[in-house]
């Protein structure tokens, strides 16, 4: 008998995450990105990312050994060595973060990250790309380190700990401190939500600089290092935090008390910087949040093929079928906005403070998609918890912990709330707004005569200008009209990409989609598109019917 693995438990384990998903493949062509290198790390990540993250959640997270054998004081994150081999293999093998450094586009890394789709995992990879995406832009004499943090050398891991206890998303409520002396940049201070703690060998760090004053312009960037210049330890790692959803990345409270620094940026610069490395992470959460709903669908678009009840397949019976096809528009909704929002901040991302209506035009777009992906991965990943019942609701089956990790990523990098805030504030100081109608204007008119790209034009004019009469009312409906925007904007580029890719199952989903979320309600299909869309336009195999 062979040694088991989890294909009993699994209906997924075993695809070629790339080659089923003819979704992405076609949002990836409408934006012209060469993008076949990602099969073999689509192969990948539908097996060995799949045994890593299966047994890492359930049977080996990550443990705080805080001295060695001998006595030295060392604050490791132990990881299982499946997670630790599989984390080496995406950066040396895959190239999963060295794309953007290698001249290759955004589009590849953040498509990579999709394909992973395990919070941990692509936590650290994505603290990683972080770390080497300020140092390579604005490292200056340590520009170099970059090379590891990408992959391209050695990997070394980064981290960013910006948040404290007192403040959370309020960075202008910081308290740790930087002091300068004999050259020396040392800080002091407590990191209340550290993630990649006792793995990171550099990391990104927010403080207070002298007579810089209160608020958010009084914080510098810093990089820190995991060992002082004399090899000793650089800070402490006082705990792992207990967690929902995302156990495979240790996440600790650190302690900086005297702690070696170099400056990045400081006073006045460096929270712009820090924002650059959250627009990085946003999208992030955001690409990762659709690749969890896919994984998710994928399990419950197979086992409706398979399981029988009430005398036929589960997939034959409308309701059932009805959830799959919200499930599925729902995530080539999302991808359509999250890969636009890629493309914008690939042409942005070596701009330099102060920014021009190309960076604020992605930022927008960052906020809006951020908010807009991480909603749908918690209402796929639970429909696809009932979509298989009872089973889906158990540890041991993968769908239970898509829908666990769908969970925090609206938590992640920024609430709702946050997003909406911070969008609001790029309309109105940056006005980035114009440069996004403005966008969306010529996006129509590469469509053609399409009623559905007119509509959902409309609806977009309609929504941008409702958000800003309810900024000046005091902000109240804005959630929900940043909502309506983004489902109007979705409609759009699945219009536009039925176009640029030639696949005329787009144009149907978004005619489909924009009913269903923003009119009258969802019309039953033909059955050759139904096929269609529950199938990712042909990218799996179904069974006859559905």
């Amino acid at each position: 008998m062979p040694l088991a693995d989890i294909r009993e438990i699994s209906l997924a384990y075993g695809l070629n995450h790339y080659l089923v998903d003819g979704s992405l493949r076609a949002v990836l062509g409408s934006h012209r990105v060469d993008h076949g290198i990602l099969e073999p790390l689509g192969a990948y990540t539908g097996r060995e990312v799949y045994e890593a993250a299966y047994n890492g959640d359930l049977r080996a997270n990550p443990i705080l050994a805080n001295w060695s054998i001998t006595g030295d004081k060392i604050d490791l994150a132990i990881l299982d060595p499946l997670e630790r081999r599989v984390l080496e293999d995406l950066v040396t093998v895959y190239g999963v973060n060295r794309h953007p450094f290698e001249g290759r586009p955004w589009h590849l890394h953040y498509a990579s990250l999709y394909l992973v789709a395990d919070g941990g995992i692509g936590c650290i990879l994505t603290i990683t790309v972080q770390t080497a995406h300020a140092v390579y832009k604005y490292g200056g004499e340590h520009r170099s380190l970059y090379r590891g943090l990408a992959g391209i050398d050695e990997p070394l891991w980064g981290a960013t700990w910006f948040t404290e206890v007192q403040g959370g998303s309020d960075l202008g409520a910081n308290q740790t401190v930087a002091v300068e002396s004999g050259g020396v940049w040392r800080l002091k201070g407590y990191k209340y939500f550290a993630s990649g703690a006792g793995v990171a060998d550099y990391a990104l760090v927010t403080a207070r600089m002298p007579d810089g004053g209160k608020g958010v312009r009084g914080l510098g960037l810093f990089l820190v290092p995991r060992l002082d210049s004399g090899g000793g330890l650089n800070y402490h790692v006082r705990r792992l935090k207990w967690k929902s959803g995302t156990r495979l990345v240790p996440t600790g409270e650190v302690e900086l008390d005297g702690s070696e620094a170099y400056l990045i940026a400081g006073a006045g610069r460096g929270i712009y910087i820090a924002l650059e490395d959250l627009m990085v992470s946003r999208l992030a959460t955001g690409i990762g949040s659709l690749g969890l709903a896919r994984k998710a669908y994928l399990e419950a678009l197979l086992y409706s093929t398979r399981r029988r009840a009430f005398g036929k397949r589960i997939i034959d019976h409308p309701l059932q079928a009805r959830d799959l096809m919200e499930m599925a528009l729902s995530i080539d909704a999302g991808l359509a906005v999250a890969f636009k929002a890629v493309e914008e901040w690939n042409k942005a991302w070596l701009e330099e403070p102060p920014y021009t209506s190309v960076y604020h035009h992605a930022r927008l777009l960052t906020h809006m998609m951020k908010n807009h992906a991480s909603d749908i991965s918690v209402s796929v990943t639970r429909q696809a918890v009932e979509a298989i019942g009872g089973i889906g609701t158990l540890h041991e089956y993968t769908v239970e912990r898509w829908h666990r990790e769908a969970m925090i990523m609206p938590v992640w990098e920024g609430t709702s709330n946050i997003q909406t805030l911070d969008l609001l504030e790029a309309m109105a100081k940056k006005g980035a707004h114009e440069a996004m109608l403005d966008d969306v204007r010529g996006l129509a008119s590469e469509v053609g005569d399409s009623s559905i790209a007119r509509r959902a034009l409309e609806g977009i004019e309609y929504y941008v200008r409702r958000l800003g009469e309810d900024a000046a009312g005091g902000v109240w409906e804005a959630k929900h009209l940043l909502s309506r925007l983004a489902d109007s904007y979705a409609t759009l580029l699945l219009a536009w990409t039925s176009e640029k890719a030639g696949d005329p199952v787009f144009e149907e989903e978004a005619r489909l989609y924009y009913s269903w979320r923003l009119d009258a309600g969802m019309p039953r299909p033909p059955a050759d598109v139904l096929h269609s869309i529950l199938s990712m336009h042909g990218g799996v195999e179904l069974e006859s019917g559905g």
